[in-house]
């Protein structure tokens, strides 16, 4: 008895300090070894089954190991037990008289667990059990209903003590009503945890795969707190906010997405500065502290005359003028002089491999010079072009000759040499196709327009 006492003293400190860390839907399977009490009830009421339940005086008990369970996890809390139990009876009944009976019984219980309704202790796994079984005492035997209270504690996630007590009662008075309580070992089994991570598979989102609890046994590499199949930088820790992606300069974009990860930039700029804020990152920025378009690569457009027309847009970027004449002096051409101009140059042919003036070049060239020679403050540049027939080395010198000759023929008529620019464009810029006659004749010309210098 003493025993006892010290065992069940023992289990009570176990459950203070034990931690549950098996479940029973985890390991479903469970095998048990221990002894177990028998207690007789000594009266037919309740005050006096109290009292012979707290009391020891009468308890039965064979000091080896007298119980064995075997059980499976069902579902939702319940799980299906059986046990054998064997025992030595002493004292029976209120007699006072010593007896020696042999007491056997198998049972097959439901049990409850209680953590389905509190939810889990983490330290303390109660249930209720309610079943049926065989008992007898002395070769007399007889069905009895059974049901009472016990938990386990668990040393790991399939070691741990068993403690459970409850009342047998018959049908009839072959087996006097009685308590039985038992203590022992429980041992669970039956989980899989392929990746050893201490997550079982069946609640294992990465089976085959070590990681944590908290991510469903999925792996975080980094340590950042994002799983790795979340995470866009699993090598490298970083912010949630970021994916699992450090941003190192703190500007909301993401290293691996910063074209300037050292220096806090804007998302529009793909993590770079922008100091003067005109939509080009400084490292691009020509003018990083003058704001200016992108397509000057920053810088703000020039207005090298003054004139309040940008060179881009200025056809006189030299000589100050107005925006009406684009750019020009009031003197200058207007927008109907130009576009004859551009008329007259469509028609400076030239015959093949020649550079002479023909008579009927010769004709444009005149009214050219007219429309020209009262313009002042305007440079004029004259293009020469070739059909695409012979070398390309050659057809650029052949087109310089052109654009020469009809220099030549303009400066002799009276206009300033100063103002009058040429340039050789080879076979650039067909007008025509040059599989044909007609189109190659076309192509062999010289057109006079504004400089856009």
């Amino acid at each position: 008895m003493k025993r006892l006492r010290i065992a069940v003293i023992a289990l009570f400190t176990l459950v203070t300090v034990g931690n549950v860390n098996a479940q029973d839907e985890n390991n479903p399977w469970a095998v048990g070894f221990g002894v177990n009490v028998v207690d007789f009830y000594n009266g037919d009421d309740f005050s006096d089954q109290l009292k012979d339940l707290v009391g020891n005086g009468d308890w039965n008990i064979l000091p080896s190991i007298s119980r064995i369970t075997g059980e499976k996890y069902l579902d939702k809390g319940f799980s299906l037990q059986l046990a054998g139990s064997l025992n030595k009876i002493e004292k029976y009944r209120n007699s006072d008289d010593v007896v020696d009976f042999l007491y056997w019984g198998v049972d097959a219980v439901v049990k409850y667990d209680l953590n389905n309704l509190v939810g889990q202790t983490g330290w303390f796994d109660p249930y209720v059990y309610l079943g049926g079984g065989y008992t007898s005492v002395d070769s007399s035997g007889e069905g009895m209903i059974n049901g009472g209270v016990g938990f386990n504690t668990w040393f790991n996630d399939n070691l741990g003590l068993n403690f459970q007590t409850g009342t047998k009662k018959g049908f009839s008075d072959k087996v006097r009503a009685h308590y039985q309580t038992s203590l022992g070992l429980v041992i669970k089994f039956g989980g899989t945890d392929t990746d050893g991570d201490g997550v079982y598979d069946k609640d294992d989102a990465c089976p085959e795969e070590a990681g944590l609890a908290e991510f469903n046994g999925c792996p975080d590499a980094d340590g950042d707190g994002v799983k790795d199949s979340d995470d866009a930088c699993p090598n490298v820790a970083g912010l949630a906010a970021m994916n699992g992606c450090p941003d190192s300069d703190g500007d909301g974009v993401a290293d691996k997405d910063d074209m300037c990860p050292n220096a806090k930039g804007t998302k529009a700029n793909k993590g770079c500065p922008d100091a003067d804020g005109d939509g080009v990152a400084d490292k691009d920025d020509k003018c990083p502290s003058v704001a200016g378009p992108s397509a000057n690569a920053g810088c703000p457009w020039p207005d090298t005359d003054g004139d309040g027309v940008l060179d881009k847009d200025d056809k006189c970027p030299e000589f100050a003028g107005v925006a009406s004449n684009n750019g020009c002096p009031e003197d200058a051409m207007t927008a109907e002089q130009i576009a004859a101009l551009a008329g007259f140059s469509k028609e400076i042919l030239f015959s093949t491999d020649s550079a002479k003036i023909n008579k009927a070049s010769a004709g444009k060239l005149d009214k050219v010079y007219d429309l020209i020679s009262s313009v002042d403050n305007v440079i004029f540049v004259i293009e020469g072009y070739a059909d695409s027939r012979g070398a390309e080395a050659y057809n650029v010198y052949l087109s310089e000759r052109r654009a020469e000759s009809a220099k030549a023929y303009l400066v002799k008529k009276g206009f300033d040499a100063n103002r009058l620019e040429t340039v050789g464009q080879g076979e650039k810029n067909p007008v025509a196709s040059n599989n044909t006659s007609l189109g190659r004749s076309k192509n062999r010309r010289v057109v006079i327009q504004l400089s856009d210098k």
